[in-house]
């Protein structure tokens, strides 16, 4: 379903809640539910491993900062005139999850082709009921309906992009059970997250200063040195691995000699680490581009948010 076949009133209607999205109102429960439906029938056209085309502006976590999302689509340029490409984590930890990952979803189903959004660790049912986003819908909705509707959507994200068939995207990192991207597209994605095997490993793994393979610190997934990027990168004719995941103080950290970088694009991070966010922009000859952003001016927002677990921060 391109844009071309919306009718003009589906447009005109879905124009309507993208911009009371932007003032960060929530939609009702009944407009997130039919909205849902419809980025479903889009989302289930796509591959786990996404075809992504250049010029794409590539972003990292996000965790319900709505006003710092805003702030970002102020610096990268307005969806559609710039093509975005998240690499998950819409929610938990923030105060606006809701918002955030109901505008994403919006876009996504107003403008397919221009917008990509992978899943994230957190997009699962079981984290966030840890981490805020389930205790959000109860409080904004008075039930946790919301919270199931987009827990079912978040089964059908694609795990992975990849970007003029060089740059692959993904939110977490690599897996001792995937060698090819082909590996990667021939899975069933549509269920919870599991605790451990490939697709675990797509959204949890890091990589490390240490060679080959070790044991990760946060319980799943697993640790990749440079020897790994670079056998996986030459095995599948990439230039670089692009993932979110980890917070990085600059907004943006290079790895594995330029084999992987991370990008994270939450500014002061749980509204108390004092870091950078950036973006990454790919232009039409492929050259990258590193805009980093500071947060955005907030009215009205605590300085200290109430203490969450801190599996990592």
């Amino acid at each position: 379903m391109g844009t071309d076949s919306m009718s003009s009133d589906a447009s005109s209607s879905l124009d309507e809640q993208i911009s009371q999205l932007m003032q960060c109102k929530p939609l009702s429960e009944q407009q997130v539910r039919a909205l849902c439906e419809k980025a479903k029938e889009v989302l289930m056209e796509e591959s786990n491993v996404q075809p992504v085309k250049s010029p794409v502006t590539i972003c990292g976590d996000i965790h319900g900062q709505f006003h710092d999302l805003a702030e970002l689509f102020q610096i990268g340029g307005k969806c559609p005139d710039t093509n975005y490409l998240f690499m998950g984590d819409y929610v938990d930890r923030g105060y606006y999850s809701v918002e955030t990952v109901t505008l994403l979803v919006a876009l996504k189903v107003r403008y397919p082709h221009r917008i990509t959004i992978l899943r994230g660790n957190h997009e699962s049912r079981q984290i966030t009921q840890v981490y805020g986003f389930y205790d959000e819908c109860l409080r904004k909705y008075g039930s946790a309906n919301v919270w199931k509707t987009f827990t079912d959507l978040f089964d059908y994200f694609p795990l992975t992009a990849l970007v003029e068939s060089e740059i692959f995207c993904l939110h977490g990192g690599l897996s001792p059970s995937i060698e090819t991207l082909d590996n990667i597209r021939n899975f069933d994605r549509v269920q919870e997250v599991p605790h451990e095997g490939p697709m675990c490993d797509l959204l949890w793994s890091d990589p490390d200063d240490r060679c080959g393979w070790g044991i990760s610190p946060r319980g799943a997934g697993y640790t990749f040195g440079q020897d790994i990027s670079e056998q996986f990168n030459h095995m599948n004719n990439l230039k670089l691995i692009a993932r979110a995941h980890q917070l990085v103080m600059d907004g943006f950290n290079w790895a594995h000699e330029q084999k992987v970088v991370t990008i994270f694009s939450a500014p002061n991070y749980c509204y108390r680490c004092g870091n950078m966010a950036s973006i990454l922009e790919v232009d039409d000859c492929r050259s990258h581009t590193f805009i980093q952003f500071e947060p955005a001016p907030r009215r009205g927002e605590p300085d200290v948010t109430r203490r969450t677990p801190d599996y990592f921060l």
